[in-house]
């Protein structure tokens, strides 16, 4: 089997292929290596004027060495192996988007340090338990869940119930799963 691609190779050839050092870019692009990054090194603390990094289509197992990214807003780590969402404690305080969908996240155990977390995907992961689910009601600023996919939103049996039993759990959800969360009280608040 081969080793997998380092941060520190695929920062190269993004260099290589964009012609900029990746140091000064805000959008770094670093998906569907050939062969595949396993691991979040050390080498992403280069990036510290990165606003948005992908890194999707990988194989990664765990979220790391994120204390660089001092500017990071969107964080795409979609298509990896990712199963926990502890990391993310060093973009706390930037992070807006979470793109996570297709991992194998069951537990929603980190997710409260993202303060400034607007927009959550986290479509097809494997959380089953409305507890987990609950814990994103402690994100200030959440307002968009994809959230389909998912061993929960299956456990309700149709899409209506699943609607409704989520937006009554998620008071500031305004669109989840791609479709606005109309609510009864929603003139009150204006």
């Amino acid at each position: 089997m081969s080793k997998g691609t380092t941060i520190k190779d695929a920062i190269a050839k993004f260099e290589e292929k964009e012609g900029c050092k990746a140091s000064e870019a805000a959008h770094v692009v670093m998906y569907a290596q050939i062969p595949p990054v396993e691991k979040m090194d050390a080498s992403l603390s280069t990036l510290a004027k990165c606003e948005h990094l992908a890194l999707s289509t990988n194989c990664i197992e765990k979220i790391a060495n994120l204390n660089g990214l001092k500017n990071l807003k969107i964080l795409s780590l979609g298509r990896n192996n990712i199963k926990s969402l502890t990391g993310l404690e060093a973009v706390g305080d930037t992070l807006e988007q979470l793109w996570i969908s297709y991992n194998r996240i069951e537990k929603l155990k980190g997710v409260n340090v993202l303060k400034k977390l607007k927009v959550l995907y986290m479509s097809n992961n494997e959380v089953k338990d409305m507890n987990e689910l609950v814990k994103l009601d402690d994100l200030p600023c959440l307002v968009e869940l994809v959230f389909t996919g998912n061993p929960l939103q299956e456990s309700f049996g149709d899409d209506a119930t699943y609607r409704t039993k989520v937006s009554e759990k998620l008071k500031k959800i305004k669109k989840l799963d791609g479709v606005p969360v109309i609510r009864e009280n929603d003139d009150d608040e204006q």
